[in-house]
Order: C-alpha cells, then structure tokens, then sequence
C-alpha cells in the first residue's frame, strides 16, 4: 500500500500576479521552490486562504528572489494578485517510508520571501 502524504508546504504566500492569458499553470520564485524541494512541473494543490478556493496545477519557475507567484491560465479566475495562497506538494511513500518522513515546510513573508522553516 501506498499513503499519500504532504512533502512541501508553502504556507501563506501572496499571489503577485494573476494572468488569464497564458497555458495554465503557477509561477513561483525558485528560491521558494528550493526551500521546500518542490521541482519546475511538479504537479501542487495550491488553496486560497482569501475566498475559499482550491486548485490543482504545476509549477514553472520564477526568478531566484523575485518574490514572484504568479497564477496563470484559467486558475486566474480563482485567484486574484493579493490573495493569500498555501501551496503544497505531495509524495507517495511506504508506510515505513511515511514514519519517518519530515515535510519541508515554510511560511512566507509578506513579500514571499523567508520568515520561519517549520
């Protein structure tokens, strides 16, 4: 059996740019990806702590410290620049794996920089 469980967290980021013009994805300043392991096109849940709604998409790469999360194509329609978003990634692992597996968890300033590693 196979457990699906949280292997990256990024808690409370601003969304800095909403495009609807674009394939479809979310934007997020590589430095933040690295923190928490989550790779370019790794699939994330990204929920909006402003109104309430969830997504489910992949990530491109922003600039290293550019603060940037950017959420594209039609995901534009749920969340708007401003809004307060936690994104997570996931992993599936054993139940030995899952025993002792720590997720990389970090909450992010007002800026989308670094406030505090969990």
């Amino acid at each position: 059996m196979m457990l699906k469980l949280l292997k990256s967290k990024i808690h409370r980021a601003t969304v800095t740019d909403s495009l609807i013009d674009y394939p479809g994805s979310i934007g997020i300043d590589s430095k933040l990806m690295e923190a928490v392991g989550i790779l370019p096109y790794e699939t994330v849940l990204v929920a909006d702590v402003t109104n309430g709604n969830r997504l489910e998409t992949y990530v491109v790469p922003e600039e290293a410290g550019s603060g940037k999360i950017s959420i594209l194509g039609a995901a534009a329609h749920l969340m708007k620049k401003g809004d307060i978003v936690i994104i997570m990634g996931f992993a599936l692992m054993t139940p030995d794996e899952a025993k002792s597996f720590k997720p990389k968890v970090i909450v992010a300033t007002e800026r989308n920089g670094i406030k505090e590693i969990i």
